[in-house]
């Protein structure tokens, strides 16, 4: 469980993944995202990307498991998240998800960290997200 008390500005996490075929099936499967671009190579093969990509969602949904995974973790409520999607993420990318502390509302117990994917140096996805972190029990 994570308590706001143990929280500091500053702190950070990080998790890295590779981006499989199985993984962008099973995320538009799960949603509903048929999207070519997602599911057929030769379609997928005619646009700017040059081949199929990950949904840009599923990219979010790794910021989402980070937060509440590690930082600030198990207990937290999501309040909102921005996303800016700068670039595609295709299949057999190595994404770094990273999360980082910049604010902390003492009197609201929310923090806000700054979030991003990025595959090597080259960001993917930046945002900000708002969490709602319970105190500590006394």
């Amino acid at each position: 469980m994570a308590y706001f008390e143990d929280l500091e500005l500053g702190q950070s996490a990080e998790a890295t993944h590779t981006v499989t075929a199985a993984d962008i099936e099973a995320f538009g499967n799960a949603i509903g995202d048929f999207n070519p671009l997602h599911f057929d190579e030769a379609y997928a093969m005619t646009t700017p990307f040059k081949g199929r990509i990950a949904h840009g969602m599923m990219l979010a949904g790794y910021i989402s498991a980070l937060l509440a995974s590690d930082l600030p973790g198990p207990g937290v409520i999501y309040l909102g998240q921005t996303l800016d999607f700068l670039r595609a993420v295709h299949i057999g990318d190595e994404v770094v998800t990273r999360v980082e502390i910049t604010a902390l509302d003492d009197a609201k117990t929310e923090a806000t960290l700054v979030t991003l994917v990025k595959v090597g140096r080259k960001a993917m996805v930046r945002g900000e997200a708002k969490m709602l972190v319970q105190r500590r029990p006394t």
